[in-house]
């Protein structure tokens, strides 16, 4: 697929960052006999993927706006545009060695997100979507899930940790759930719980408390590839209040309504 300029400019930088992160994760292991001088490395090495990410970027679009995990918002001289940017979701993933994070990158216009990247380097799968062109994951066309039966179905989400306040709310949304499908996973990287709803890998995905950038990639790639995507209240903002459900359109009600309670 042959995209637009803005989504070459992503998916090129999303390559450049990817490199650098793939090399680091390989020195991961030799780390794990101390735990602080491993998180002294990932967190050295997410910022510098967010470093080339930013030279990519504003370096080929200099009046956009910046929004990204590891460094200052910068707001750019067009206020129309911005770049949203995680440099590493997964970051626990990353540090223990489990080859499940990703690199995701949005372009926001007038308030809505009109391009997406979610880059897997560790798989080497690239999910890129923009808006009415469809959602792609490497050379492949990808769409939601077909299924329209709870009980066949699987869901994906994040679980509360270290004393996060939504935990109780999480595990009702659970006890809700679980009886009716055919299972729930949580893997700890909500940009690829997205890009797996869009490629019918899940057939949803509900989260609380999401950072715009963990989310703002997939909202597009779940749109374009035919999902529904919406606040946990309708009305809401997803990109501002980072609660976030989505699922393929035959799903989306039933599961709505179990989440929502």
């Amino acid at each position: 697929m042959i995209g637009s300029a803005n989504l070459n400019i992503m998916i090129k930088a999303a390559r450049k960052a990817g490199k650098s992160l793939v090399k680091d994760f390989r020195e991961v292991e030799n780390l794990q006999v101390s735990v602080k001088g491993a998180g002294d490395f990932v967190t050295k090495a997410d910022i510098a993927a967010e470093k080339i990410l930013k030279e990519e970027l504003l370096g080929a679009r200099p009046t956009y706006g910046w929004l990204a995990e590891e460094s200052d918002e910068i707001p750019g001289q067009d206020p129309t545009r911005r770049w949203i940017v995680d440099p590493l979701d997964g970051t626990t993933n990353f540090l223990h060695g489990l080859p499940h994070w990703a690199i995701s990158i949005a372009l926001e216009h007038k308030g809505k997100i009109v391009a997406g990247v979610i880059f897997d380097a560790a798989k080497d799968e690239m999910y890129f979507a923009e808006k009415g062109a469809g959602a792609w994951m490497n050379e492949t066309r990808i769409r939601v899930s077909g299924r329209h039966r709870m009980i066949e179905s699987i869901f994906a989400t994040g679980l509360p940790f270290a004393g996060r306040a939504d935990l109780p709310e999480t595990l009702q949304d659970l006890a809700r759930l679980l009886p009716a499908t055919a299972g729930v996973r949580r893997w700890g990287a909500a940009s690829l719980d997205m890009a797996y709803v869009a490629t019918g890998r899940y057939e949803g995905f509900w989260e609380r408390r999401l950072k715009s950038w963990d989310l703002a990639a997939g909202i597009i790639l779940v749109q374009e590839a035919g999902g529904l995507v919406q606040g946990l209240n309708s009305e809401e903002d997803i990109v501002e209040s980072g609660d976030v459900i989505c699922a393929n359109e035959q799903i989306f009600e039933t599961f709505a309504k179990v989440i929502r309670g």
